[in-house]
């Protein structure tokens, strides 16, 4: 919960300290706003943002799971649904003319827990002069390639996974690979590839132009080899550190220190009639207001793939004495109102309007390596308010 409430830490804290004739000036609030970004960047857990690959399409596999597991605005649909809380999706680097790949995994962090890996190889059509061949289904197996020099194996490759094919079919078709690549985190030099073989059922080597798989070299894109890596790098919904109080919310860099642009009008519209409201006296009960963070306008809109933004949400209003059951309060908050009300002790406030139900959200974006990761993060979007 704490995390969602430094979203963009320090914010408010550094206006709400300027007097209120002190309008700050285009050095402070540079330097707030650039606290503010760095902030935000440490809660997705990254010291910089990645560099922008505007004109890189993501693999359809990494869209089509993010659509499985987020709805439109990014909010997570089933925490159960996606294994771990980061997915990367890694191309061939070694583009060989024979059925062998090699992956980078350097921007995977050595702390992060290697849950499952996956081998995605395009099926092609067999050739056409191939096409009433008497195999209906061979044997593919995908090896490990190892050091020679490391191992008393005469055969210098382990295998990974094996299985029959169809000979006509044509799509993706998955192995696991789980096995090497933790063996490739323990030790990066012994990454040497992997290797496929194809057999026919009695066991002899098929026709290369029996099954055959789309190559880096030769195919596009959308076909080429893939890794997918599914890993969990540990974090929890754990507070940064201590700010004495600091609660932000994220419209103060939208509405105050961001230009000004036609996306954030009807922000700038919703914060102007809820002002107006208490200027009038009116003071509302806790509730549930709409925040919208815009990726576009914090400049992130180059290597986020999606969503463009989403409702965080966030508190507001009083939680005075009576506390009805629709404001969800706490024993503690209820019997807190009453002895604020009774002003049986001096200095007792009324309890805090607060999120009490927290929900995450997903992003799909390009890291520095042109990978595309899909990560999970915890406690992003208020799903309820109540008082605390």
């Amino acid at each position: 919960m704490l995390g969602f409430a430094l979203i963009s830490a320090s914010l408010l804290w550094v206006t709400a300290s300027w007097p209120a004739h002190h309008f700050p000036s285009e050095r402070e609030s540079d330097e707030v706003r650039s606290a503010a970004i760095k902030r935000l960047l440490e809660v997705f857990g990254m010291d910089d943002p990645p560099a922008v690959h505007a004109y890189k399409q993501p693999p359809q596999y990494m869209l089509d799971l993010y659509n499985t597991v987020a709805d439109v605005d990014g909010v997570t649909k089933d925490p159960y649904l996606l294994e771990g809380n980061t997915v990367r999706s890694f191309f061939d680097k070694l583009h060989s003319e024979q059925v062998e790949f090699k992956f980078n995994l350097s921007s995977v962090a050595r702390s992060e827990k290697v849950l499952t890996a996956e081998l995605h190889l395009f099926k092609l059509r067999p050739q056409l002069y191939l096409t009433f061949s008497r195999h209906h289904f061979c044997q593919v197996s995908v090896y490990q390639i190892l050091d020679g020099s490391k191992t008393n194996s005469t055969q210098p490759k382990k295998l990974l996974s094996s299985r029959l094919i169809p000979v006509h079919s044509t799509g993706w078709e998955v192995f696991t690979v789980t096995q090497a690549v933790r063996s490739w985190m323990a030790d990066e030099s012994s990454n040497l590839g992997l290797h496929v073989v194809v057999r026919t059922l009695g066991g002899s080597q098929a026709d290369q132009k029996l099954i055959r798989f789309a190559s880096g070299r030769h195919h596009h894109l959308s076909k080429q080899p893939m890794l997918v890596l599914f890993t969990d790098d540990g974090r929890r919904s754990a507070a940064l550190e201590s700010t004495s109080k600091i609660y932000i919310s994220f419209n103060a860099i939208a509405t105050s220190l961001l230009p000004q642009t036609p996306t954030s009008i009807k922000s700038s519209r919703t914060a102007r009639s809820l002002d107006y409201g208490e200027e009038e006296g009116r003071s509302k009960p806790c509730q549930r207001l709409p925040l919208y963070v815009d990726f576009e306008e914090i400049g992130w809109s180059g290597w986020i793939v999606s969503p463009r933004g989403y409702n965080a949400y966030h508190c507001k209003g009083s939680c005075s004495f009576p506390l009805g059951q629709n404001m969800r309060p706490t024993n503690h908050a209820t019997v807190q109102s009453i002895i604020n009300a009774l002003k049986l002790i001096r200095g007792i406030e009324t309890p805090c309007c607060v999120p009490d139900k927290l929900y995450s959200i997903n992003l799909l974006y390009f890291d520095d390596d042109e990978n595309v990761v899909l990560k999970q993060y915890n406690d992003m979007v208020a799903g309820s308010c109540g008082c605390h």
